[in-house]
Formats: structure tokens, sequence, C-alpha cells
């Protein structure tokens, strides 16, 4: 019983060790060995559609069509169609007050899902280039030139930039949680746009070539399927370390348990409806990056349930004790955050690292079992005036 044990102990270890250090390792690697070196073209301005779908927006859709068409690009290489997806407050109002012949709005009566709202807008587009982004996401004014510069090489089909949070609400267990696993996100996308292989975009920032865009599928998130389709025609999809959304996190552990579940059964249904169009390293990517990550707490459960049957001994008792000791931290981060009061690192990053591993595996088995997110409401606390207030310069 105490071989099986223990090596159930080291499968653990070596499941989390590949996931966080082996899978970004490895990128390195290869990158130093095989690296996608793509052409830019700084003064490559094509013309660009910028595409939004919002729902519920009014706290953030002035400022955020004013910031768009404020852009530090030629005003004439630059248009803005936002789709209403039937919203039920002001926004309809505050766009239609907005005369600008850049901007195009178009009202959807009855509520179809951020999907279909695309879709429609999509075959309005007059732009060689297609941008997608968030109705509460601070973009800075050079980033759409930064982004552009990569597609006057006939190789690229897609460049994302990465989301950034609010520093106003770091104090908070999970907006600072939220925050730690962005900066490790961004470290990973930067090692895959070295291979010219990035695997999944940021919905709040990302550009693709319009003649690759494809209807999509509502249940499905446009920041995975649209990149995975790209790059199966053999396009690179690279990140453009520059271009940084800034947006306003979730306040709420409630909120943010169900944002990640949503994405983990969207990025579990993607990669399976897809899995066709998926190959070669592509394929180990997904492994690595998503389904071993989504499924950490199968390796967390070993390593706990491994230690305590191991415990006489010193190193196996040690190493349960840390992991007890861990829980308490994420048990005492959960009631902080619960009751209102702040939560330092050491307690918000054990909690915040729990709360979206087990919304992942959630996840994963609710899309497993027939659960789809074709429509859902945004998080309340991700939107508002806090977002405009801060602005641009903290990107």
């Amino acid at each position: 019983m105490n071989h099986f044990a223990q090596a159930v102990f080291w499968t653990g270890v070596l499941w989390l060790a590949y996931v966080y250090a082996g899978y970004p390792l490895c990128l390195w690697l290869i990158g130093r060995w095989k690296a996608f070196e793509p052409t830019s073209a700084v003064d490559f301005t094509p013309k660009v559609s910028v595409l939004i779908s919002a729902c519920n927006e009014e706290k953030d859709i002035a400022w955020k069509v004013a910031e768009t068409l404020g852009w530090n690009y030629p005003a004439d290489r630059l248009e803005l169609i936002v789709a209403s997806d039937a919203s039920q407050d002001r926004t309809d109002e505050i766009l239609k007050s907005i005369k600008d012949p850049r901007l195009k709005y178009v009202r959807m009566d009855s509520r179809v899902g951020k999907n279909e709202a695309l879709n429609h807008i999509s075959q309005l587009a007059t732009g060689d280039l297609l941008f997608f982004t968030d109705a509460n996401s601070h973009i800075s004014a050079d980033c759409l030139r930064q982004m552009t510069r990569h597609f006057g090489d006939r190789r690229v089909g897609c460049v994302t930039g990465m989301e950034k949070t609010l520093a106003e609400g770091e104090h908070e267990a999970v907006a600072a949680g939220t925050q730690k696993y962005l900066e490790y996100e961004f470290l990973i996308t930067n090692l895959e746009s070295r291979l010219g292989s990035v695997l999944v975009c940021d919905g709040s920032i990302f550009c693709i070539r319009r003649e690759l865009y494809v209807p999509l599928v509502p249940d499905l998130a446009n920041d995975l399927e649209l990149p995975l389709h790209i790059a199966s025609k053999g396009y690179a999809v690279l990140c453009e370390p520059s271009a940084r959304s800034l947006e306003k996190a979730t306040q709420s552990s409630r909120e943010e348990f169900n944002r990640k579940r949503r994405i983990s059964a969207q990025g579990m249904l993607g990669f399976w409806r897809l899995r066709h169009s998926i190959h070669g390293l592509r394929r180990w990517q997904f492994a690595s990056r998503k389904l071993l990550r989504w499924l950490i707490p199968i390796p967390l459960a070993a390593l706990l349930i491994s230690c305590a049957f191991l415990a006489a001994r010193p190193f196996f008792l040690a190493c349960l004790l840390l992991q007890l000791a861990c829980y308490v931290l994420a048990l005492v981060g959960m009631i902080l955050e619960s009751s209102g009061r702040k939560a330092g690192g050491f307690l918000a990053i054990p909690y915040y690292y729990l709360l979206v591993h087990v919304a992942a595996i959630l996840g994963v088995f609710q899309a497993s079992f027939g659960k789809r997110f074709a429509v859902w409401d945004v998080a309340a606390q991700s939107r508002g005036r806090e977002t405009q207030r801060v602005g641009v310069e903290k990107i």
C-alpha cells in the first residue's frame, strides 16, 4: 500500500511541476531552437473595423466609444461597430446620441448572445482587419498601431494583447489573485508567441484578418474558436507584449467562480468540437496549458490523500502539514473576502488558486454533461465609473 501511495504522490508532484514549470520550460527550449520571426511593417495601417457586442453597458459605453475613436490611428482607416444585444438600460440611447460617421450601431431586438451579435455586425465591417474588444476595456491610443504592424507579414493571421486588472481592487482577495494569474498567463502567451502559436487570445483585445473570420458558434468563446481556426489554416497567431487592455476586476468570489466555470466549460467544449483541426504542436499545447490545468484538483487531492497515508514518515508528514497550511490560508482568505475585509497576497493567492481550479474542473464536467453558455450576464462589479476614472494611464 505504501508503494502505491508513494506512486500516487510523485505522480501528483510531476503533474503540478509539468503544468507550472515544465510546459513553460519546453516552450522556451523550442523557441530557442525554432522561433517564428515575423517581419513587422511599422507604417502598415490597413483599415480596421472594431467590433463590440454590448448588453446593458450604460456605465461604460460612452467613454469606450470616445476612447476607441480617439486612438492614434488614421481616422479614415478606423470604424467602430457596436451591437446592442437587446439592452434594457440606456445603452441604445447613448449610442444613438453619438454623432460620428465612423460609428455604426445595430440593435438586436431579442437577446442572441455575444457570438451571434458579432456574426451579425461582422457582415457590416469594411475593414481589412477585425479588432475585438469589450465595452469595459481600456486600450491605450497606440495599441492598435503596435498590433497592426505585424500584419505586414502575410504569414500572420491573428495578433492578441493581454488583459491587466485595475490596481484599485488589488487589496481584495479575488482581484489580487486575478492579477497574479494574468501575469503568469502573460508569460505563457509570450513564450507561445515566440513559436507563432498562441493557443488562445484575450477576448478584450485581439485582431484578425477579415478574410479569416468564420461564423462563430453561439456556445463557444470567440477568443478560442477564431485562433484555432486561423492556426489550422497555417497562419501564425502572435502576442504583442505592449498591447494591454485594462479592466476592473471582479471583487465577488461568486462572480469570479461563475466566470471561470463558464470559460472552462466553453474551452472544453470548443476543443472537443474543433479537435479535428488541432494537430501536432497545438494539440500538445492544449493538453499542457488547458486540459491538465483544468484538472488540477485531481493531483491536489492525490497529494493530500497520499501524504495522509504516508504521514508516519517525516518527509510526507511535512508535505501534509504544508498542504493543510495552504488550505487554512485559503479558508481564511475566503472568510475575509466574504466579510468585506482586506486579504493580503499570502491569503489571496491560495484562496484564488483553489477558487479558480474548483470552478475549472466543475466547468469541464458540466460541459461534458451538456451544460452550454450561449448567453450569459456580465459581472456587474467589473463595470462602472471606477474604470473610467483611473483610465489608460495605468495600462
